[in-house]
This record gives structure tokens, sequence and C-alpha cells, in this order.
């Protein structure tokens, strides 16, 4: 009897530090950079954009954005941003759009990450004086990428140019739809993995 309690208490110390052993050695494993499965970012970021009204101004319009990340893979990612260009346009002109698409990595070197996208949405414009405003699909091609600063923080680097269909002409004008496009710099936060 006192036997089987001896054995029975040694397989118990070996099964327990088996066990310790083992998630201590998960635990020393480094988690890569941004590794596989699904995971959600949510954003900021500050925009800069060639306008492209008036036509051939140079004009220039900023402002504040969001977007989100849902990160289906380690190669693909949905996003979907908002951008509110509300500084410095053409006697108070202001742009917007609301965009979404799939996002596509090249390829990761530690913490770097490339990326290629097409977004689809709405672009809005309100023009000066008494023009009024307007909405237009959006078709947006652009390439950024992304540099992971922690475990839960990735700095947001991206060039866009966005075609807004359908955008008016003006009469005894050559044809000159509107195509904003820039760069815009913001961070985000991984919500959950």
């Amino acid at each position: 009897m006192k036997g089987s309690r001896t054995i029975c208490r040694i397989a118990l110390l070996t099964a327990l530090s088996t066990a310790l052993v083992g998630g201590a050695a998960r635990a020393q494993s480094a988690p890569s950079a941004f590794g596989p499965g699904k995971s959600l970012w949510a954003g900021a970021g500050y925009s800069s954009f060639s306008a492209s009204f008036p036509y051939q101004s140079g004009q220039r319009v900023s402002g504040p954005g969001a977007f989100i990340d849902y990160h289906l893979n380690s190669r693909l990612t949905l996003e979907a941003e908002a951008r509110f260009l509300r500084f410095g346009g053409f006697e108070t002109s202001t742009e917007s759009s609301y965009l979404a698409g799939p996002k596509f990595f090249v390829f990761e070197r530690g913490k770097y990450r490339p990326y290629g996208k097409a977004l689809v949405g709405l672009g809005r414009i309100h023009y000066p004086f008494t023009i009024g405003s307007a909405s237009y699909l959006a078709v947006a091609p652009g390439a950024g990428m992304e540099y992971r600063l922690s475990r839960r923080l990735m700095l947001h680097l991206d060039y866009e140019y966005q075609f807004w269909l359908n955008s008016p002409g003006y009469a005894s004008e050559p044809d000159h739809p509107l195509h904003p496009n820039g760069f815009q710099i913001g961070v985000a936060y991984r919500i959950f993995r």
C-alpha cells in the first residue's frame, strides 16, 4: 500500500512537472511579428491629398481619417476606411471618401510588410461658393507598408490614387474627372487575435 502511494505521488509529480515545463517551453518562443490567424486592427491617421479640384491647380487638402483592418491570414486583409479632408481646400471646398476592399501583402521582412490594395466606395466633394455638393462612385488602388511597433501597435504608411467615376466635366473645358490622390500616415491598435 505504501509503495503504491509513492508510485502515485511520483507519477503525479512527473505529470505536473512535465505540464509546467511544457508550458514554460512554449512561453520561451518569441511570437512571429505578424503570424497566421485572424485579427482585427483599428486605427486613425492623417492624410495629405492632391485635391484634383480646381483642375490643374495643384491644390492640396488634408485631414484626419480612420480605418479598420480585418486580417484573414498572413497575406490577405479586408480594409474599410474613411477620410475627412477638411483643411486647405480651394475657397473652403472639402473632400471625403468612404472605401472598403481587399489588401494583399507582398512579403514580410521582420517588422515590415508592404502591400497593395484595391478599394471601392463613395467619394464626396463640397464645392466652393454656392456650387453645392456631389457624391461619386470611387475606385481606389493603393500601396503601402505596415511596420509593427509592438504586439498591439502598428505604424501604417499608405498611398492611394482615387478615380471618382462620372465626376463632372465643365462646359468649354477638356474632360477632367476628379482623381484625388495622396498619402496617409497612421497608427493602428490590435483589438483581438
